[in-house]
């Protein structure tokens, strides 16, 4: 019986905080009948060309990709802390919730409870299949772009990822593509993903060099 009982409580409070989720979801959506603003697009790594120094144009570039990178649908997933963030202005993620041992939540309130495959329109609340926080040495949030690009280099906080895989992260990831289709009157990051790939390709291609820390 006290089993069942927890069960039921459990049940409950999950319940809830989706309904808190969705009302969150739903109020953010009325804020205003505007569309999202538009944002412009990411320059092309040809349009780079001219810089004559391989190192200053990979930092040109890195620069340039910065524009998605510092944008709120990326930074919102690189938490310095527990809990993640939400919206333009970085706010703290309601219901509140933490990251847990592997990204996806506390159990109890992971983040599929809400977060399903895709986008849920009526709600206002985003999904994706692999929904989830990046891991806390990949925490962005509080640091300068060129600090950020020595962390995207570093195997020991980028997850042992080599370069090619940072790339393949940011040029085919749907959960990174969800950023340019972020729905619920959110603003997608600039450019495209395709647009992004290009970019981390040749700063890679040229060196990989940072920005100033």
């Amino acid at each position: 019986m006290a089993r069942w009982r927890s069960r039921i409580i459990s049940g409950a409070m999950l319940s809830a905080a989706c309904a808190l989720a969705v009302a969150t979801g739903v109020a953010q959506r009325h804020v205003s009948a505007d569309p999202p603003p538009v944002q412009s697009g990411l320059r092309s790594p040809a349009s780079f060309d001219s810089i004559a120094d391989p190192a200053a144009r990979s930092r040109a570039l890195f620069t340039e990709a910065g524009k998605v990178i510092l944008h709120a649908r990326c930074m919102n997933c690189h938490p310095a802390g527990e809990q993640p963030s939400q919206g333009d202005a970085l706010s703290p993620h309601l219901p509140a919730v933490v990251r847990g041992a592997d990204g996806h939540g506390a159990i109890g309130l992971r983040c599929d409870t809400c977060h399903q495959a895709e986008n849920y329109a009526p709600s206002g609340v985003p999904g994706d299949p692999h929904w989830a926080l990046a891991p806390l040495e990949m925490a962005w949030q509080g640091r300068t772009l060129g600090a950020i690009c020595e962390q995207i280099k570093d195997p020991a906080r980028n997850g042992g990822k080599t370069l090619s895989q940072i790339h393949e992260h940011m040029a085919h990831d749907s959960l990174v593509g969800w950023g340019w289709a972020p729905g619920s009157r959110r603003a997608p990051a600039p450019g495209t993903q395709a647009q992004l790939g290009a970019l981390i390709a040749a700063w890679i291609q040229t060196g990989a060099q940072c920005p100033p820390p």
